[in-house]
């Protein structure tokens, strides 16, 4: 049984290898592997695509592995796993506690925030922060409505993408 990976690795030494390792050790072989150093993705990591074989037990273990270990699994198979969700805060970010913000949304099940960037305007009620939160798959609707409600909660106008 065969099956394609894309991982998103961190551009450091020593993390194609951290992946690699699970694979060898659970006794699955790596088929084919593109790994393009100059090709990066929005929070500066590396998409590698693997094909893996082997039965599939171990195959599953391999994929259990590499999440234990932090190792994220955008795709398997052509299937998405983690998805990225753009969302705009406007308002009075800073005064009405961002931290706690950005906190209530890395607790939503299964959601991640992976990029902040924050916009101080001469009006602190003209301020704005862009949030890029990577989610689990298939779960965009209920956590579009949790992010608005999130806003809401602050006093802050919620742009969501659609």
């Amino acid at each position: 049984m065969r099956l394609n990976l894309v991982l998103e690795l961190l551009d450091i030494p020593g993390q194609l290898t951290d992946a690699f390792e699970p694979i060898s050790r659970l006794g699955a072989n790596i088929v084919t592997v593109i790994h393009q150093r100059d090709v990066k993705t929005e929070r500066g990591t590396v998409p590698v695509q693997i094909t893996i074989e082997g039965d599939k037990d171990t195959l599953d273990k391999v994929i259990d592995t590499l999440e234990s270990q932090n190792i994220q699994i955008m795709e398997v198979d052509g299937v998405l796993r983690k998805e990225k969700i753009r969302t705009i805060f406007i308002g009075n970010i800073v005064e009405k506690d961002v931290k706690d913000a950005l906190g209530r949304l890395n607790n939503i099940e299964g959601v991640r925030v992976i990029d902040f960037n924050l916009k101080i305007g001469d009006d602190p009620e003209k301020s704005a922060s862009k949030i890029i939160l990577e989610a689990d798959s298939g779960k965009r609707k209920d956590i579009l409505a949790k992010i608005k409600e999130i806003g809401k909660s602050k006093g802050f106008l919620v742009i969501n993408e659609v």
